[in-house]
């Protein structure tokens, strides 16, 4: 658990510093991947059946020696993450707006400096809720 989190604070790093440079990766390893989040965020439907409209940036999917997934998701106004069952760890770190977060039928408010770890055979699924996008973080171990 304790490498799980060492792993999500320094993919939290990366991404906030990173955000905004060029990519870097080339097929030969070169010891370091930099991603441009103005070049891989995509718009999409809220997942897992969540709805609403979402901007996604899945930082790393294209690099194979990967083991974790990171991704900055904005929920737009009315948009959520579907609730659904977790089979691994997943960590969600709020960076802006508010939501309610739903973890095994208990609803709660969520906010900027939020994390919530939800670890596996437990249920979760996040709404926005305010004016703003609510920004987060996910971060999970690739099986």
């Amino acid at each position: 658990m304790k490498k799980f989190v060492v792993i999500f604070v320094v993919s939290l790093v990366l991404v906030l510093a990173g955000a905004g440079y060029s990519v870097a990766y080339k097929k030969k390893q070169v010891g370091y991947v930099i991603e441009r989040e103005k070049q891989i965020a995509l718009k999409q439907p809220g997942p897992h059946d969540g709805g609403g409209s979402t901007t996604a940036s899945s930082f790393f999917s294209k690099v194979p020696t990967s083991k974790i997934v990171l991704t900055k998701r904005a929920l737009h106004p009315g948009a959520a993450i579907g609730y659904h069952l977790q089979n691994s760890n997943e960590i969600y770190y709020i960076l802006s707006g508010t939501g309610e977060m739903k973890m095994n039928g208990e609803i709660f408010p969520v906010q900027a400096g939020d994390a919530i770890l939800t670890l596996p055979g437990s249920s979760h699924g996040l709404t926005q809720t305010g004016k703003e996008d609510l920004v987060l973080i996910i971060n999970y171990e690739r099986k």
